[in-house]
C-alpha cells in the first residue's frame, strides 16, 4: 500500500462526513424541520456511499450502502456531539 492509497482511505470518509454535515445544514436553513435532519444525514450518507464506493471504487452495492449508513450516522452523531458541547460551554 502506497501513501496515496493510504491517504485516500483515511481522508475520503472524513471529507464525506463533513460534506454530509454541510449539506444537511443547508437543507435545514432552506426550511426543513430540524427533527428530519437525521434522516437527511442518513439519505445523504447512503447516496455518498453508493456513488463513491460502488460506482467509483467498484465495490459491491451492499458494501456501498453499509458504508453510506456509517457515514450518515457519523455525520449525525458528530453534529449532535458538537452541538451538545457548545451548549454546555454557553451555560457555564
Amino acid at each position: 500500500m502506497d501513501i496515496n492509497e493510504l491517504l485516500t482511505y483515511l481522508f475520503t470518509p472524513i471529507a464525506q462526513v463533513a460534506l454530509i454535515m454541510a449539506l444537511a445544514e443547508l437543507v435545514k436553513r432552506v426550511g426543513l424541520d430540524k427533527r428530519f435532519i437525521p434522516l437527511v444525514d442518513l439519505a445523504l450518507g447512503i447516496l455518498s456511499g453508493v456513488v463513491i464506493y460502488t460506482i467509483y471504487k467498484g465495490m459491491h452495492p451492499i458494501e456501498g450502502v453499509l458504508i453510506g449508513i456509517a457515514l450518515g450516522l457519523s455525520a449525525c452523531g458528530l453534529f449532535s456531539g458538537v452541538k451538545n458541547v457548545t451548549e454546555k460551554i454557553k451555560e457555564d
